[in-house]
Protein backbone atom coordinates (compact mmCIF):
# COMPACT_ATOMS: atom_id res chain seq x y z
CA UNK A 1 0.00 0.00 0.00
CA UNK A 2 0.88 3.55 -0.61
CA UNK A 3 2.20 5.71 1.77
CA UNK A 4 -0.43 8.55 1.08
CA UNK A 5 -3.03 5.81 1.60
CA UNK A 6 -1.70 5.03 4.86
CA UNK A 7 -2.50 8.46 5.93
CA UNK A 8 -5.73 8.33 4.74
CA UNK A 9 -6.49 5.70 6.43
CA UNK A 10 -4.52 5.99 9.71
CA UNK A 11 -4.95 8.32 12.50
CA UNK A 12 -3.60 8.95 15.56
CA UNK A 13 -5.96 10.96 18.33
CA UNK A 14 -2.81 12.00 20.29
CA UNK A 15 1.00 11.90 19.72
CA UNK A 16 3.37 12.66 22.32
CA UNK A 17 7.07 13.41 21.01
CA UNK A 18 10.21 13.70 22.93
CA UNK A 19 14.06 13.64 22.95
CA UNK A 20 16.37 12.06 24.93
CA UNK A 21 17.57 14.14 27.95
CA UNK A 22 13.79 15.46 29.17
CA UNK A 23 12.87 15.15 33.00
CA UNK A 24 11.98 11.09 34.38
CA UNK A 25 8.63 12.70 35.44
CA UNK A 26 7.80 14.24 32.24
CA UNK A 27 8.76 10.89 30.32
CA UNK A 28 6.53 8.78 32.88
CA UNK A 29 3.49 11.01 32.49
CA UNK A 30 3.70 10.67 28.81
CA UNK A 31 4.32 7.57 28.62
CA UNK A 32 2.18 6.01 30.61
CA UNK A 33 -1.01 7.92 28.52
CA UNK A 34 -0.19 6.44 25.57
CA UNK A 35 -1.41 3.16 23.79
CA UNK A 36 2.12 2.43 22.14
CA UNK A 37 5.75 3.04 23.12
CA UNK A 38 8.31 4.05 20.10
CA UNK A 39 11.74 4.67 20.30
CA UNK A 40 13.94 5.15 17.86
CA UNK A 41 17.43 3.42 17.96
CA UNK A 42 19.02 1.84 20.37
CA UNK A 43 20.13 4.87 22.30
CA UNK A 44 16.48 6.20 22.74
CA UNK A 45 15.65 2.96 23.70
CA UNK A 46 18.16 2.23 26.59
CA UNK A 47 17.77 5.74 28.04
CA UNK A 48 13.73 4.97 28.16
CA UNK A 49 15.08 1.80 30.22
CA UNK A 50 17.14 4.09 32.21
CA UNK A 51 13.74 6.50 33.13
CA UNK A 52 11.59 2.99 34.05
CA UNK A 53 9.89 2.75 30.64
CA UNK A 54 9.90 -0.38 29.95
CA UNK A 55 7.24 -1.66 27.51
CA UNK A 56 8.95 -0.03 24.42
CA UNK A 57 9.12 -1.30 20.94
CA UNK A 58 12.50 0.07 19.01
CA UNK A 59 12.31 1.69 15.73
CA UNK A 60 14.96 0.87 13.45
CA UNK A 61 17.18 -2.47 11.41
CA UNK A 62 17.42 -4.07 14.98
CA UNK A 63 14.74 -5.75 17.06
CA UNK A 64 11.79 -5.37 17.91
CA UNK A 65 10.20 -4.03 14.64
CA UNK A 66 13.48 -4.86 12.77
CA UNK A 67 12.75 -3.45 9.47
CA UNK A 68 14.78 -1.81 6.59
CA UNK A 69 15.02 1.64 5.63
CA UNK A 70 12.94 1.66 2.78
CA UNK A 71 10.06 -0.13 4.95
CA UNK A 72 10.09 2.02 8.13
CA UNK A 73 6.96 3.90 6.85
CA UNK A 74 4.97 0.61 5.86
CA UNK A 75 5.95 -1.74 8.51
CA UNK A 76 5.37 1.29 11.69
CA UNK A 77 1.94 2.65 10.25
CA UNK A 78 0.97 -1.41 10.03
CA UNK A 79 0.65 -1.16 13.61
CA UNK A 80 -1.68 1.64 13.65
CA UNK A 81 -5.30 0.59 13.59
CA UNK A 82 -7.73 2.47 11.64
CA UNK A 83 -10.18 4.31 11.78
CA UNK A 84 -11.47 7.12 13.96
CA UNK A 85 -9.81 5.89 17.35
CA UNK A 86 -8.79 6.94 20.43
CA UNK A 87 -4.90 5.29 19.97
CA UNK A 88 -2.87 7.63 20.99
CA UNK A 89 1.24 7.18 20.08
CA UNK A 90 4.30 7.96 22.61
CA UNK A 91 7.72 8.59 20.46
CA UNK A 92 11.33 8.97 21.95
CA UNK A 93 14.01 10.38 19.47
CA UNK A 94 17.56 11.07 20.02
CA UNK A 95 17.35 13.33 17.28
CA UNK A 96 15.73 17.07 17.29
CA UNK A 97 11.91 16.07 16.52
CA UNK A 98 10.33 18.91 14.85
CA UNK A 99 12.77 20.03 13.26
CA UNK A 100 15.47 16.97 11.98
CA UNK A 101 13.29 13.78 12.73
CA UNK A 102 11.88 12.64 9.57
CA UNK A 103 9.60 9.82 11.59
CA UNK A 104 8.72 12.23 14.13
CA UNK A 105 6.95 14.46 11.23
CA UNK A 106 5.72 11.27 9.70
CA UNK A 107 4.01 10.57 12.79
CA UNK A 108 3.00 13.89 13.17
CA UNK A 109 1.20 14.40 9.76
CA UNK A 110 -1.38 11.72 10.58
CA UNK A 111 -1.88 12.70 14.06
CA UNK A 112 -5.19 14.81 15.19
CA UNK A 113 -2.80 16.60 18.25
CA UNK A 114 1.03 16.69 18.39
CA UNK A 115 2.96 17.82 22.10
CA UNK A 116 6.16 18.24 21.69
CA UNK A 117 9.09 18.00 24.46
CA UNK A 118 12.38 18.86 23.58
CA UNK A 119 15.29 18.24 25.93
CA UNK A 120 17.83 19.60 23.83
CA UNK A 121 18.24 21.35 20.27
CA UNK A 122 20.86 19.12 19.22
CA UNK A 123 21.49 15.91 21.04
CA UNK A 124 25.32 15.48 19.45
CA UNK A 125 28.27 16.90 20.56
CA UNK A 126 30.25 18.19 17.78
CA UNK A 127 33.79 16.97 16.88
CA UNK A 128 36.37 19.26 18.52
CA UNK A 129 37.99 19.34 15.11
CA UNK A 130 35.03 20.94 13.60
CA UNK A 131 35.08 24.09 15.73
CA UNK A 132 36.48 26.06 13.34
CA UNK A 133 34.69 24.38 10.23
CA UNK A 134 30.91 25.53 11.23
CA UNK A 135 30.94 29.43 10.31
CA UNK A 136 27.73 30.02 12.08
CA UNK A 137 26.11 27.74 9.70
CA UNK A 138 25.37 23.82 10.04
CA UNK A 139 22.95 21.85 7.66
CA UNK A 140 21.58 19.11 9.99
CA UNK A 141 19.07 15.87 8.30
CA UNK A 142 17.95 12.74 9.29
CA UNK A 143 19.44 10.10 7.39
CA UNK A 144 15.77 8.35 6.33
CA UNK A 145 15.21 12.22 4.42
CA UNK A 146 18.26 10.47 2.02
CA UNK A 147 17.15 6.91 1.42
CA UNK A 148 17.12 6.45 -2.40
CA UNK A 149 18.72 9.73 -3.20
CA UNK A 150 21.30 9.78 -5.61
CA UNK A 151 23.12 13.31 -5.33
CA UNK A 152 23.13 15.60 -2.20
CA UNK A 153 20.78 17.75 -1.43
CA UNK A 154 22.52 20.19 0.92
CA UNK A 155 25.09 22.48 0.00
CA UNK A 156 28.73 21.06 0.09
CA UNK A 157 29.83 24.81 0.76
CA UNK A 158 28.04 24.18 4.35
CA UNK A 159 29.09 21.78 7.52
CA UNK A 160 26.53 19.10 7.29
CA UNK A 161 25.45 17.01 10.20
CA UNK A 162 23.55 13.49 9.10
CA UNK A 163 21.48 11.99 11.84
CA UNK A 164 21.78 7.91 11.28
CA UNK A 165 19.77 6.60 15.19
CA UNK A 166 18.01 3.57 14.42
CA UNK A 167 19.42 3.14 10.66
CA UNK A 168 22.90 3.03 11.07
CA UNK A 169 22.87 0.61 7.87
CA UNK A 170 22.80 3.05 5.59
CA UNK A 171 25.79 5.16 6.13
CA UNK A 172 27.73 2.61 4.04
CA UNK A 173 25.35 3.68 1.31
CA UNK A 174 25.75 7.37 1.31
CA UNK A 175 29.33 7.22 -0.30
CA UNK A 176 28.38 6.77 -3.72
CA UNK A 177 25.94 9.74 -3.27
CA UNK A 178 28.41 12.06 -1.70
CA UNK A 179 31.21 10.95 -4.25
CA UNK A 180 29.09 13.17 -6.18
CA UNK A 181 30.63 16.68 -4.67
CA UNK A 182 33.04 15.17 -2.15
CA UNK A 183 36.96 13.91 -3.26
CA UNK A 184 37.34 10.83 -1.71
CA UNK A 185 39.92 12.26 0.84
CA UNK A 186 37.01 14.63 2.31
CA UNK A 187 37.22 14.83 5.84
CA UNK A 188 34.48 12.92 8.14
CA UNK A 189 33.80 12.24 11.19
CA UNK A 190 31.78 9.28 12.75
CA UNK A 191 30.04 9.10 16.03
CA UNK A 192 30.78 5.89 16.96
CA UNK A 193 29.23 5.89 21.08
CA UNK A 194 26.53 6.89 22.98
CA UNK A 195 26.23 10.33 22.28
CA UNK A 196 27.14 12.46 26.15
CA UNK A 197 30.34 9.95 26.01
CA UNK A 198 33.46 11.22 26.58
CA UNK A 199 34.96 11.01 23.24
CA UNK A 200 32.18 9.96 20.66
CA UNK A 201 33.77 11.03 17.03
CA UNK A 202 35.98 8.90 15.17
CA UNK A 203 37.71 10.84 11.76
CA UNK A 204 37.85 9.26 9.03
CA UNK A 205 37.38 10.02 4.99
CA UNK A 206 34.84 9.66 2.65
CA UNK A 207 36.24 6.27 1.39
CA UNK A 208 36.50 4.91 5.06
CA UNK A 209 32.73 5.17 5.06
CA UNK A 210 32.62 1.46 3.93
CA UNK A 211 33.16 -1.16 5.81
CA UNK A 212 32.41 0.81 9.60
CA UNK A 213 31.09 -0.68 12.89
CA UNK A 214 27.58 -1.73 13.79
CA UNK A 215 27.01 1.34 15.39
CA UNK A 216 26.59 4.86 13.87
CA UNK A 217 24.62 7.40 15.67
CA UNK A 218 25.69 10.23 13.53
CA UNK A 219 28.08 11.66 10.76
CA UNK A 220 29.54 15.10 10.46
CA UNK A 221 30.86 16.23 6.95
CA UNK A 222 33.40 19.33 6.86
CA UNK A 223 32.39 21.91 4.55
CA UNK A 224 34.34 21.80 0.94
CA UNK A 225 35.48 25.75 0.18
CA UNK A 226 32.96 28.90 -0.51
CA UNK A 227 33.18 28.92 -3.86
CA UNK A 228 32.02 25.19 -4.62
CA UNK A 229 28.47 26.16 -4.27
CA UNK A 230 25.71 27.75 -6.47
CA UNK A 231 24.56 30.01 -4.44
CA UNK A 232 27.99 31.00 -3.65
CA UNK A 233 28.70 32.03 -7.53
CA UNK A 234 25.63 33.88 -8.00
CA UNK A 235 26.07 36.04 -5.62
CA UNK A 236 29.53 36.35 -7.24
CA UNK A 237 27.28 37.54 -10.75
CA UNK A 238 25.01 39.36 -8.53
CA UNK A 239 27.72 41.39 -6.99
CA UNK A 240 29.37 41.57 -10.38
CA UNK A 241 26.09 43.54 -11.45
CA UNK A 242 26.00 45.79 -8.39
CA UNK A 243 25.73 48.96 -8.96
CA UNK A 244 29.61 49.46 -7.50
CA UNK A 245 30.27 46.28 -8.91
CA UNK A 246 32.05 46.28 -12.74
CA UNK A 247 31.17 48.12 -15.50
CA UNK A 248 31.60 45.69 -18.40
CA UNK A 249 28.92 43.22 -16.36
CA UNK A 250 26.38 46.07 -15.50
CA UNK A 251 26.25 47.38 -19.02
CA UNK A 252 25.71 43.87 -20.56
CA UNK A 253 21.75 42.43 -21.29
CA UNK A 254 20.46 39.61 -22.89
CA UNK A 255 20.97 41.03 -26.21
CA UNK A 256 24.58 41.77 -25.77
CA UNK A 257 25.35 38.32 -24.30
CA UNK A 258 24.26 36.56 -26.73
CA UNK A 259 27.35 36.40 -28.84
CA UNK A 260 29.11 35.10 -26.19
CA UNK A 261 26.75 32.42 -24.85
CA UNK A 262 27.28 30.62 -28.76
CA UNK A 263 30.56 31.11 -28.32
CA UNK A 264 31.00 29.05 -24.74
CA UNK A 265 28.62 26.67 -26.57
CA UNK A 266 31.15 25.68 -29.29
CA UNK A 267 34.18 26.03 -27.22
CA UNK A 268 32.71 23.38 -24.66
CA UNK A 269 31.86 21.60 -28.33
CA UNK A 270 35.57 22.14 -29.13
CA UNK A 271 36.44 20.17 -25.93
CA UNK A 272 34.45 17.90 -26.29
CA UNK A 273 35.49 16.83 -29.97
CA UNK A 274 38.87 16.85 -28.76
CA UNK A 275 38.27 14.60 -25.50
CA UNK A 276 40.09 16.98 -23.44
CA UNK A 277 38.25 16.44 -20.01
CA UNK A 278 40.65 19.74 -18.20
CA UNK A 279 39.38 22.24 -20.99
CA UNK A 280 35.79 20.58 -20.90
CA UNK A 281 35.48 21.32 -17.12
CA UNK A 282 36.48 25.20 -18.03
CA UNK A 283 34.40 25.32 -20.70
CA UNK A 284 31.48 24.58 -18.72
CA UNK A 285 32.16 27.23 -16.19
CA UNK A 286 32.58 29.70 -18.82
CA UNK A 287 28.91 28.40 -20.36
CA UNK A 288 27.44 28.21 -16.63
CA UNK A 289 28.72 31.65 -16.32
CA UNK A 290 26.53 33.28 -19.25
CA UNK A 291 23.47 31.22 -17.80
CA UNK A 292 23.89 32.78 -14.63
CA UNK A 293 24.41 36.57 -16.17
CA UNK A 294 21.19 35.69 -18.15
CA UNK A 295 19.46 34.87 -14.83
CA UNK A 296 20.38 37.62 -12.86
CA UNK A 297 19.67 40.16 -15.61
CA UNK A 298 15.97 38.79 -15.53
CA UNK A 299 15.88 38.92 -11.79
CA UNK A 300 17.11 42.72 -11.64
CA UNK A 301 14.00 43.07 -14.21
CA UNK A 302 11.44 41.30 -12.50
CA UNK A 303 11.08 38.28 -14.91
CA UNK A 304 12.39 35.51 -13.96
CA UNK A 305 15.82 34.62 -11.77
CA UNK A 306 17.74 31.45 -10.94
CA UNK A 307 15.28 29.78 -8.55
CA UNK A 308 12.61 30.03 -11.16
CA UNK A 309 14.66 28.28 -13.44
CA UNK A 310 15.64 25.36 -11.60
CA UNK A 311 12.13 24.69 -10.86
CA UNK A 312 11.14 25.02 -14.35
CA UNK A 313 13.24 22.44 -15.40
CA UNK A 314 13.64 20.54 -12.38
CA UNK A 315 9.79 19.82 -13.12
CA UNK A 316 9.94 19.09 -16.69
CA UNK A 317 12.67 16.67 -16.52
CA UNK A 318 10.14 14.94 -13.75
CA UNK A 319 6.76 14.74 -15.85
CA UNK A 320 8.80 14.05 -19.04
CA UNK A 321 10.34 10.70 -17.23
CA UNK A 322 7.30 8.91 -15.83
CA UNK A 323 9.12 5.93 -16.30
CA UNK A 324 11.47 7.01 -13.78
CA UNK A 325 9.47 9.05 -11.61
CA UNK A 326 6.25 7.94 -12.18
CA UNK A 327 4.33 4.05 -12.63
CA UNK A 328 4.67 4.47 -16.60
CA UNK A 329 6.67 1.46 -18.28
CA UNK A 330 8.88 1.38 -21.06
CA UNK A 331 10.78 -1.33 -23.01
CA UNK A 332 13.70 0.94 -24.39
CA UNK A 333 15.15 3.97 -25.13
CA UNK A 334 12.93 4.23 -28.19
CA UNK A 335 9.80 4.38 -26.32
CA UNK A 336 10.88 7.19 -23.70
CA UNK A 337 11.59 9.54 -27.41
CA UNK A 338 8.08 8.70 -28.16
CA UNK A 339 6.64 9.52 -24.75
CA UNK A 340 8.72 12.34 -24.97
CA UNK A 341 6.66 14.15 -28.16
CA UNK A 342 3.52 12.70 -26.61
CA UNK A 343 3.98 14.89 -23.25
CA UNK A 344 5.73 17.99 -24.98
CA UNK A 345 2.19 17.77 -26.99
CA UNK A 346 -0.06 17.88 -23.64
CA UNK A 347 2.57 20.64 -22.12
CA UNK A 348 1.54 22.77 -25.53
CA UNK A 349 -2.14 22.12 -24.64
CA UNK A 350 -2.25 23.08 -21.19
CA UNK A 351 -0.33 26.65 -22.46
CA UNK A 352 -3.02 27.06 -24.88
CA UNK A 353 -0.91 26.88 -27.52
CA UNK A 354 -2.54 25.45 -31.12
CA UNK A 355 -2.40 21.86 -30.55
CA UNK A 356 -1.60 20.80 -34.20
CA UNK A 357 1.64 23.06 -34.61
CA UNK A 358 4.45 21.13 -36.69
CA UNK A 359 6.48 18.38 -34.64
CA UNK A 360 9.71 20.29 -35.95
CA UNK A 361 8.39 23.58 -35.18
CA UNK A 362 10.69 23.67 -31.89
CA UNK A 363 13.74 22.81 -33.68
CA UNK A 364 15.64 26.46 -33.60
CA UNK A 365 16.35 27.96 -36.94
CA UNK A 366 19.55 29.37 -36.04
CA UNK A 367 21.12 26.03 -35.64
CA UNK A 368 23.72 24.99 -38.06
CA UNK A 369 23.05 22.91 -41.02
CA UNK A 370 23.83 20.17 -40.61
CA UNK A 371 22.66 20.05 -36.82
CA UNK A 372 19.24 21.41 -38.09
CA UNK A 373 19.11 18.46 -40.21
CA UNK A 374 19.67 15.38 -38.42
CA UNK A 375 17.08 17.25 -35.47
CA UNK A 376 14.59 17.36 -38.12
CA UNK A 377 15.24 13.78 -39.16
CA UNK A 378 15.23 12.75 -35.25
CA UNK A 379 11.82 14.47 -34.89
CA UNK A 380 10.16 12.44 -37.69
CA UNK A 381 11.52 9.22 -36.72
CA UNK A 382 10.29 9.85 -33.24
CA UNK A 383 6.69 9.62 -34.49
CA UNK A 384 7.66 6.15 -37.02
CA UNK A 385 8.47 8.43 -40.36
CA UNK A 386 11.13 6.60 -41.13
CA UNK A 387 13.10 3.99 -43.22
CA UNK A 388 12.90 0.07 -41.71
CA UNK A 389 16.34 -0.05 -42.03
CA UNK A 390 19.58 1.13 -43.45
CA UNK A 391 19.46 0.09 -46.66
CA UNK A 392 17.11 2.06 -48.46
CA UNK A 393 18.71 4.79 -46.27
CA UNK A 394 22.04 3.74 -48.27
CA UNK A 395 20.02 3.51 -51.71
CA UNK A 396 18.88 6.96 -51.28
CA UNK A 397 22.25 8.07 -50.98
CA UNK A 398 23.61 7.32 -54.45
CA UNK A 399 20.05 7.78 -55.95
CA UNK A 400 20.59 11.80 -54.75
CA UNK A 401 24.20 11.69 -56.41
CA UNK A 402 22.94 10.44 -59.71
CA UNK A 403 20.57 12.98 -59.32
CA UNK A 404 23.36 15.73 -58.68
CA UNK A 405 25.35 14.54 -62.20
CA UNK A 406 21.98 13.97 -63.92
CA UNK A 407 20.63 18.39 -63.84
CA UNK A 408 20.92 20.47 -66.35
CA UNK A 409 21.41 23.91 -64.83
CA UNK A 410 23.14 25.59 -61.57
CA UNK A 411 19.31 26.18 -59.67
CA UNK A 412 18.82 22.72 -59.80
CA UNK A 413 22.27 21.20 -59.23
CA UNK A 414 21.99 23.43 -55.84
CA UNK A 415 18.89 21.63 -54.99
CA UNK A 416 20.08 18.39 -55.65
CA UNK A 417 23.09 18.74 -53.47
CA UNK A 418 21.37 19.69 -50.80
CA UNK A 419 19.22 16.74 -51.04
CA UNK A 420 22.33 14.67 -51.64
CA UNK A 421 23.45 16.31 -47.90
CA UNK A 422 20.53 15.79 -46.62
CA UNK A 423 20.08 12.04 -47.22
CA UNK A 424 24.15 11.94 -45.98
CA UNK A 425 23.02 13.41 -42.70
CA UNK A 426 20.40 10.95 -42.22
CA UNK A 427 23.11 7.79 -43.41
CA UNK A 428 25.02 9.61 -40.54
CA UNK A 429 21.99 9.52 -37.85
CA UNK A 430 21.21 5.81 -38.96
CA UNK A 431 24.71 4.93 -37.57
CA UNK A 432 24.56 6.51 -34.55
CA UNK A 433 26.68 9.65 -34.89
CA UNK A 434 26.58 13.24 -34.65
CA UNK A 435 26.74 14.95 -38.43
CA UNK A 436 27.77 17.96 -36.31
CA UNK A 437 30.54 16.58 -34.43
CA UNK A 438 31.50 14.32 -37.68
CA UNK A 439 32.55 16.80 -39.95
CA UNK A 440 34.04 19.50 -37.46
CA UNK A 441 36.40 16.70 -36.40
CA UNK A 442 36.97 15.72 -40.23
CA UNK A 443 37.56 19.69 -40.81
CA UNK A 444 39.88 19.43 -37.80
CA UNK A 445 41.79 16.69 -39.82
CA UNK A 446 42.08 18.38 -42.91
CA UNK A 447 43.76 21.73 -40.69
CA UNK A 448 46.18 19.32 -39.34
CA UNK A 449 47.09 18.30 -42.29
CA UNK A 450 47.16 21.26 -44.86
CA UNK A 451 49.46 22.59 -41.59
CA UNK A 452 51.77 19.69 -42.33
CA UNK A 453 51.77 20.78 -45.98
CA UNK A 454 52.44 24.57 -45.18
CA UNK A 455 55.30 23.89 -42.74
CA UNK A 456 56.98 21.31 -45.21
CA UNK A 457 56.60 23.72 -47.94
CA UNK A 458 58.58 26.39 -45.59
CA UNK A 459 61.26 23.66 -44.75
CA UNK A 460 62.25 23.42 -48.33
CA UNK A 461 61.88 27.45 -48.95
CA UNK A 462 58.90 26.20 -51.71
CA UNK A 463 55.63 28.43 -51.88
CA UNK A 464 52.53 26.89 -51.78
CA UNK A 465 51.55 28.51 -55.18
CA UNK A 466 54.23 26.86 -57.11
CA UNK A 467 54.29 23.64 -56.13
CA UNK A 468 52.53 20.65 -57.85
CA UNK A 469 49.37 18.85 -56.66
CA UNK A 470 51.77 15.92 -56.94
CA UNK A 471 54.08 17.32 -54.71
CA UNK A 472 51.42 18.63 -52.11
CA UNK A 473 49.77 15.25 -52.16
CA UNK A 474 53.14 13.57 -51.17
CA UNK A 475 53.52 15.49 -48.06
CA UNK A 476 49.66 15.06 -47.40
CA UNK A 477 50.34 11.60 -47.53
CA UNK A 478 52.81 11.97 -45.24
CA UNK A 479 51.20 13.54 -43.18
CA UNK A 480 48.05 10.96 -42.11
CA UNK A 481 51.25 9.36 -39.89
CA UNK A 482 50.01 12.45 -37.46
CA UNK A 483 46.23 10.40 -37.09
CA UNK A 484 48.13 7.38 -36.18
CA UNK A 485 47.79 6.59 -32.70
Amino acid sequence: MLFRELMEEKRIHNLSVLTTGVEQSAVIQMAGKAHFCLARGESAAAWLAAQGVTTVEQVGEKPSLNFNASQWRERLFARIPSGDTQFSVFYATSIQPALLDRLAGELAGISRTVEWLDGAALPHNLPTQAAGLLGGSLQSIDILALINTDYPVFSPALPVLIHCAGFASQVAHLSSMLAQVYPAEHPLFLCLEKPGSAVPWQETTLAGLQGLPERVDAVFIAPCAPDTSLENFMQLIARLRAPDGCPWDRKQTHASLRPYLLEETYEALEQLDKNNMEGLKEELGDLLLQIALHAQIAAEANTFNITQVLQQINRKIVSRHPHVFGSVSVKNDRDVVQNWEKLKELERSAKGKEQHSSLLDGIPQILPALAQAQSIQERAARVGFDWPDIEPVLAKVLEEMREVSEVQNERERAQELGDLLFAVVNLVRWYGVDAESALRCTNQKFRRRFAYIESAAQMTGRELQNMTLEEMDTYWEESKKLDEP
